[in-house]
């Protein structure tokens, strides 16, 4: 984690494959939803925050840029930033590239909110996970915006 810009990889598995011979929309969410989990555990709210104080982690909202098609065997690698946050939601943002390739394969946008499972209600951040997610924000203060964030759907004429 330099910058503490959170990294995770997988490989397209063949399963993940569709009659048009590439990805499938379902498993870009997949894959974007497992680098979600990636960043949860490097800031400490990931599965084991769930069990244990009984709180986790939603997506309300995703937005998916499709621009490359992804194929069997295609290793992927993802860098999730943090935008922003307030006292129960996380503003994601990932990119999904193959490999050490420049080009974007897709680009995943994610509105979270925290909550308390037992309520089933949002609940706000407890102090050492806000500092933890501040920590996370100051460390990328200086990285530019990612191109595409708050992209809305392209309308017909």
């Amino acid at each position: 984690m330099d910058d503490l810009v959170i990294r995770h990889a997988e490989t397209v598995q063949p399963a993940w494959i569709d009659y048009n011979g590439h990805m499938n929309v379902a498993y870009y969410v997949l894959a974007f939803d497992h680098a979600t989990d990636a960043f949860l555990d490097a800031v400490g709210m990931g599965a084991d925050y769930a069990r244990n104080q009984g709180k986790s982690i939603f997506v309300a909202d995703l937005n998916v840029s499709y621009r490359r098609e992804a194929h069997a065997g295609d290793e992927l690698a993802f860098e999730i930033r943090l935008l922003g946050r307030n006292d129960r939601r996380l503003h994601l943002f990932h990119t999904m590239r193959r490999g050490s390739d420049p080009a974007l394969l897709a680009t995943c946008e994610l509105m979270c909110v925290h909550v308390d499972l037992e309520s089933r209600r949002s609940a706000a951040f407890a102090p050492d996970r806000a500092s933890r997610l501040d920590e996370v924000l100051a460390s990328q203060a200086h990285l530019p915006q990612p191109e595409g964030v708050g992209r809305v759907i392209i309308s017909l004429p």
